[in-house]
């Protein structure tokens, strides 16, 4: 069911759980007060499509919590999931009047919702608004390369550990804490999705997060608590260096 209203524990711009990384971040006083006129919360349950591909947009905003997942569809009925909407991720285009990708919601889902056109006439005055976006846009565009080279040239290994580095740096980025050294989240994915956007088959993955749990690289309490011991050994397995990531 769709709530328009504004789900209980959210509250004022200056409180929000994204706020430091959401396209608002750089707002000053007087521009989130402009911001509360044109925004609006609406929740989504898990499973639930929160755009169709080809629908006229009229808002645009940001996941506050949850995660939801971007999917095109081939003329044959095929489906593939492109990408992974993280909470502070900007859903919507200034500028283009039709959604580009079906986004539907993996786990139940919180949105701050903005008035598209007034939130484009924002963007003409306000420049901390359209900073913010482009910059967000450039991390996107580095996250989708970085990407191909993962569904591209990884092993399934290497695919797991990826995107566990993913989420988990995400996971430590909103909650202002240290991506190295131990790092806790919980798994907003099943298995099933994990192998939908991998590419890889539920066996494969789930035999390799056995493997990584066997080899000590992740712990695991129940099935979506996951515990990295050393976040530099998971970026090695993830073939990646400590520096380096897929999501800023």
């Amino acid at each position: 069911m769709l709530l328009k209203e504004k789900p209980a524990g959210f509250h004022d711009c200056e409180e929000c759980p994204i706020r430091h990384r959401a396209v608002c971040a750089r707002c000053e006083a007087d521009e989130l007060e402009m911001l509360e006129g044109i925004k609006y919360y609406r929740s989504y349950e898990a499973g639930q499509r929160i755009i169709w591909s080809g629908d006229r947009m009229e808002f645009v905003g940001s996941v506050v919590s949850g995660i939801a997942s971007l999917t095109q569809t081939m003329e044959d009925g095929r489906t593939q999931m492109v990408g992974l909407l993280l909470p502070s991720d900007f859903v919507g285009r200034p500028g283009r009047s039709t959604a580009a990708y079906d986004v539907v919601a993996t786990t139940d889902l919180v949105m701050c919702c903005f008035r598209k056109k007034p939130f484009e006439q924002m963007m003409e005055t306000t420049p901390h608004i359209a900073q913010r976006l482009l910059q967000m846009t450039l991390d996107e565009l580095d996250a989708a390369r970085e990407w191909m080279l993962v569904l591209g040239r990884k092993t399934a290994r290497e695919k797991i550990a990826s995107l566990l580095a993913i989420i988990g740096r995400r996971d430590a980025a909103l909650h202002m804490a240290r991506a190295d050294g131990m790092v806790t989240f919980d798994l907003p994915l099943t298995r099933e999705a994990m192998a939908d956007y991998l590419g890889l088959t539920l066996e494969t993955v789930s035999r390799q997060i056995s493997a990584l749990k066997k080899d000590g690289v992740i712990q695991l309490e129940g099935k979506r608590h996951v515990i990295v011991p050393d976040m530099d050994r998971l970026m090695e397995e993830a073939g990646d260096d400590s520096d380096g990531g897929l999501l800023n």
